[in-house]
């Protein structure tokens, strides 16, 4: 099996994506909800009838798009009129990936704005808008990785039991398919090590005089009722595509 397809190597890219998960959270808990920032229209003709964070993570897409970010089969862009690369194209011949179109970023999107935000910011409209849009934008591009990494999950449950998963994707059987993919001690490992994390850095940050202003166990909450879900639904997703 590819390395790339090791679950003990994903398993190792996803908790280093935890850093900057749990970091971005508590980040984002500074600042008030701020919804005015996700209302298309609020600031004006300026931004041509988009909403501030649109306009923020497009013309951040736009340049990492110019350096083939998104040519990289774990990276999916939340738009897709993105300018061509400057750079030459990769090849990579080691990607284990079949060939799909699976990207639900405009769901993590809605997911992110009506359920995150609320979960782990205080309501009210305190004016940084540009702090709190920055902070989505690295949040949503780090949670749109760990949910997309569901792929290579995906990809690396079937190598180990092709003729259960094959029989589910050919009867388009949803339900089955996420009995199958679904490992609750290895979910209950990840709360547990993202609990441990959001303690600690939260913990350092009190000590410092600081207040995080987030419970950890909203961290956790955001894990177990919607990342670990939607990743799953990318598992499934790319399974009915590929082998269906």
């Amino acid at each position: 099996m590819s390395e790339q397809l090791l679950l003990s190597s994903i398993r190792g890219v996803l908790a280093r994506l935890e850093e900057t998960i749990i970091f971005q959270l508590i980040e984002r808990a500074q600042f008030l909800r701020n919804p005015v920032i996700y209302q298309p229209g609020a600031f004006g003709d300026i931004l041509a009838g988009e909403s501030l964070v649109d306009f923020h993570l497009k013309e951040i897409e736009k340049v990492h798009a110019r350096i083939r970010r998104y040519t990289s089969p774990d990276e999916h862009p939340f738009f897709l009129d993105l300018p061509e690369p400057i750079l030459p194209p990769l090849a990579y011949s080691e990607n284990p990936l079949r060939p799909n179109t699976v990207n639900i970023n405009p769901r993590l999107r809605i997911v992110y704005e009506e359920e995150v935000v609320p979960t782990i910011c205080r309501p009210g409209d305190d004016r940084q808008y540009g702090s709190s849009s920055l902070c989505d934008v690295i949040s949503l591009q780090a949670i749109s990785k760990r949910v997309h990494y569901g792929k290579f999950v995906a990809e690396s449950k079937f190598q180990v039991a092709p003729e259960e998963l094959s029989s589910l994707c050919r009867r388009g059987d949803k339900t089955g398919l996420q009995a199958a993919i679904t490992e609750p001690e290895v979910e209950q490992a990840v709360l547990d090590r993202v609990g441990l994390k959001a303690r600690t850095y939260c913990r350092e940050l009190s000590g410092e005089g600081g207040d995080p202003k987030i419970e950890p166990a909203r961290v956790v909450e955001i894990y177990r009722d919607w990342i670990i879900p939607l990743n799953k639904d990318v598992q499934v997703a790319y399974l009915l595509e590929t082998r269906g």
